[in-house]
């Protein structure tokens, strides 16, 4: 009875978590296919310049983000998730509000600091566009925490919907406010001949688009408190029924808040600031080295950040999905002093996440050129260097969805600093290698992508060796990574030959592409089933995971 009391529990924690993480999955995948769908007519109306200017800018509000607001939701949804597990409703209540009040105040610093300061990151021609991302920092901060107080309840769909809306108002108003802003400053839609203009259409394309992301994160907070009202009443009622007699004060709160959030912040900072690193690398050192111009490196970093990163970010939002489910789940069961727990929702996280992103990294390698057409109108020229670009970056695809989870899991479990110093190893490394690669090869943005996988890489051996040692946790090599290689395998050679095959029948490389991700989706499945790589009990456990067994059975793939 023990036993199945034990099994139960285990089965009902992974299943919740998984399930919270498919939806959280799901909203990031959708989110992200929008935010992708609308990159190509927002590329049409700024150009890869303009493309060029919004990223490189928003790669410097990413940093500031990152230190002021961004860990937010996990920091916050792991303390709650804390006092939860208590049955603490108050207490949780409290560090809800205190987090708000935490916002407000170091959002706002970071907000003024990114406007007035703008100047000290970017380029001249960067600084208006860096400048129309600092009401965004403030905005965020409030809605992180509303987002982190949700998960740490385990509910992740408000998140998962605040998501989806937030890309939809920043699709529209980014491609809308963009268009505006170039037919009223220039008169016309029409790329000048002289390179000033050129320059200032790129700049009003650049703002409207980073208008689209303020727009968004607006949107998604008015939702988010939306919810909150509604769910008010339920709040008060748990807060009165609280028989807890330890009340935290507001200052051990913050104090608490502040040693949780801090490590999360500099863990992440330092997590992304590879991208800002190379960004800064690719736009200033290597035009400071070769003779090379600020019009030149930025449209060839929009090709390579706008087009072939951000495709291969898609698959990373199921392994940041699960991330966020995880905090609260490995945090509630360490609360607990449930190791046996934890270790068991690892494993089942690692497994999932792997079945999910060794597909997608093959997938994209083998399909890159048709994929990158399908969503991007480009010259020939460019659509080759963005393709091959997205071939190099795919093996990252699963480095960086391993090392992701187990960051978050490691902060779960409560070691903050081990991810930070694994980060900052890694960054060191990656920052070697990408300047001897500009320096002293002609890879150009090749050498970029080198240095990301390594950084990728090598964050993912750190974590995964931290994980193990600080739970006794060892991860099942066979199931979790050499069967789905092998089904990838088979999947990406039945891909490309359904691509190859209908695109003569066809000669419409659009159609190809869609009908052989949908066929190679099938053909992973069966293979993933005929190599034993998968149990019904864990099919169960995935979101509706009952009808791909009921799939598997008609096809008699499973008993």
């Amino acid at each position: 009875m023990a036993e199945n009391s034990v099994n139960s529990e285990k089965s009902g924690v992974k299943n919740n978590f998984i399930a919270q993480a498919g939806i959280l999955a799901a909203a990031g995948i959708v989110s992200r296919i929008i935010g992708l769908l609308y990159k190509s007519p927002l590329h049409d109306v700024i150009g890869d310049r303009g493309m060029g200017y919004y990223q490189v800018a928003y790669s410097y509000y990413t940093i500031i983000l990152l230190v002021s607001s961004y860990s937010i939701p996990s920091a916050i949804s792991k303390v709650i998730a804390q006092r939860l597990a208590l049955k603490e409703y108050r207490n949780a209540h409290r560090i809800f509000m205190c987090a708000l009040a935490y916002v407000l105040a170091v959002g706002g610093i970071a907000s003024l600091f990114l406007f007035f300061g703008a100047g000290l990151f970017v380029e001249d021609e960067y600084v208006p566009v860096l400048r129309t991302f600092a009401p965004t920092i403030f905005i965020y901060g409030i809605l992180g925490v509303l987002r982190g107080y949700f998960q740490a309840h385990r509910s992740m769909a408000q998140t998962s919907v605040s998501q989806i809306l937030e890309q939809i108002a920043n699709a529209a108003v980014s491609v809308g406010a963009a268009y505006l802003l170039i037919k009223s400053g220039m008169g016309t839609m029409e790329v000048p001949a002289d390179e000033p203009g050129q320059a200032a259409r790129a700049a009003y394309g650049a703002i409207g688009s980073s208008l689209g992301t303020g727009a968004g994160v607006l949107t998604a907070l008015l939702f988010m408190l939306g919810i909150y009202a509604l769910n008010r009443d339920l709040i008060k009622r748990r807060i009165l029924r609280d028989r807890h007699r330890n009340v935290e004060s507001c200052k051990s709160i913050i104090k608490t808040i502040t040693a949780v959030v801090t490590p999360f912040i500099i863990s992440t900072a330092i997590y992304n600031l590879s991208g800002t690193v190379n960004t800064g690398l690719y736009t200033r050192f290597l035009p400071s080295i070769k003779d090379i111009g600020i019009p030149e490196t930025a449209s060839r970093w929009g090709i390579f950040s706008g087009q072939a990163q951000t495709i291969s970010n898609i698959p990373i939002a199921f392994a940041t999905a699960m991330a966020a489910a995880m905090i609260p789940s490995v945090a509630q069961l360490m609360a607990a002093r449930n190791e046996a727990g934890a270790r068991h929702s690892i494993g089942v996280a690692v497994k999932t996440t792997m079945l999910v992103s060794i597909p997608c990294a093959v997938g994209l390698f083998v399909l890159a050129r048709p994929i990158t057409a399908l969503l991007f109108s480009n010259t020939r020229e460019v659509e080759d260097l963005a393709a091959a670009l997205l071939r190099s970056l795919s093996l990252s695809v699963v480095f960086y969805a391993l090392s992701t989870l187990n960051s978050q899991i490691l902060q779960g479990l409560g070691r903050l600093n081990v991810p930070i110093v694994n980060a900052g190893i890694s960054l060191l490394a990656q920052t070697a290698v990408a300047v001897c690669l500009l320096a002293f090869t002609g890879l150009d943005l090749y050498s970029i992508a080198i240095a990301g996988t390594l950084y990728s890489g090598l964050m993912c051996f750190l974590n995964q060796r931290a994980v193990r040692k600080t739970v006794g946790y060892r991860q099942e090599i066979r199931s979790t990574f050499v069967i789905p290689a092998a089904a990838s395998a088979i999947m990406g050679a039945a891909a490309w030959a359904f691509y190859e095959g209908l695109l003569l029948i066809s000669g419409s490389p659009k159609l190809s592409v869609i009908v052989a991700i949908l066929i190679g989706a099938i053909v992973y499945f069966v293979a993933l089933l005929l190599l034993r790589g998968v149990t019904e009990q864990e099919l169960r456990g995935l979101p509706k995971g009952y009808l791909l067994v009921k799939a598997a059975k008609k096809m008699r793939l499973m008993k």
